[in-house]
């Protein structure tokens, strides 16, 4: 990942720590750590950004899948140590019928099992779509589960496009809105990454379907303003568009001149 993100001309990335389809996991290797650090330094590539597999949930009704998704974390977490001061993601879960408040409950008492004091890594949670029985569609619900966490130095927020405009919030017309009240309810201070995506589906279709830069319902300009937006252009931005490594270098590019615009 290290070399592909030096071969595209970024200076961070995102990685799935493991299959994102499943919880197998490799072996850690520690001369390939020591390598990837000795280039992540040589070409200032910071901060990395790891993103749970996409199958835990934390607030299933199922203690057997909450498990799950615990023990993964943890030793996701634990792989993390190699490489400190980084950032873990993760979707927070679907509560499947049992209610906002319960899943909420679940995935904080999670959090509270598997984040450790002296650890090195930021868990981060992504702003959600809201589909179905998301939880994560609103501020406040992501605002809610951080209130409950123990050491709260420990968990931040990761802001998708996508997921926030097919969730209602509209970054096209209203970012300046949209940051007061993200602000106001989670606080700008806790928002550490951003996954910069424009969406298959008009504003509030709760859909979750990503689609190229300047190719959705978002749009070019509009994504241009959240790169260059004061409170949010020192901020690392992570691509999930729907692209090969071609694809990802000439985001980078087109984005990076939009946010030189203002520099």
């Amino acid at each position: 990942m290290g070399k592909a993100a030096v071969s595209i001309h970024a200076d961070t990335f995102q990685f799935f720590t493991r299959n994102p389809r499943g919880t197998r996991a490799k072996e850690i290797k520690t001369e390939d750590v020591e390598r990837f650090l000795k280039l992540a330094d040589a070409h200032a590539i910071t901060p990395v950004l790891a993103h749970a597999p996409y199958i835990l949930n934390a607030c299933s009704k199922d203690e057997r899948l909450r498990n799950l998704a615990r023990d993964t974390m943890a030793d996701d977490l634990n792989r993390m140590e190699y490489i400190p001061g980084n950032m873990y993601n993760f979707h927070p879960g679907c509560h499947v019928g049992q209610g906002v408040e319960t899943g909420i409950s679940y995935i904080s008492q999670m959090l509270n099992q598997i984040i450790k004091p002296g650890q090195h890594t930021v868990i981060l949670l992504e702003t959600m779509a809201g589909k179905g029985s998301e939880i994560g569609g609103r501020f406040e619900e992501l605002r809610e589960i951080m209130d409950r966490v123990e050491y709260k130095s420990h968990v931040g927020v990761c802001l998708d496009t996508c997921h926030v405009w097919d969730g209602g919030y509209d970054i096209a017309r209203h970012l300046d809105q949209v940051i007061t009240e993200f602000d106001r309810i989670i606080g700008l201070n806790n928002l550490k990454a951003i996954h910069l995506n424009d969406s298959r589906n008009p504003l509030g279709s709760r859909k979750d379907r990503h689609a190229k830069i300047g190719e959705g319902f978002i749009g070019l300009e509009a994504l241009a303003r959240v790169v260059r937006h004061p409170a949010l252009r020192k901020l690392p931005f992570y691509l999930e568009t729907p692209n090969e490594l071609d694809g990802y270098a000439r985001e980078i590019g087109l984005m990076r001149k939009e946010w030189e615009k203002d520099s």
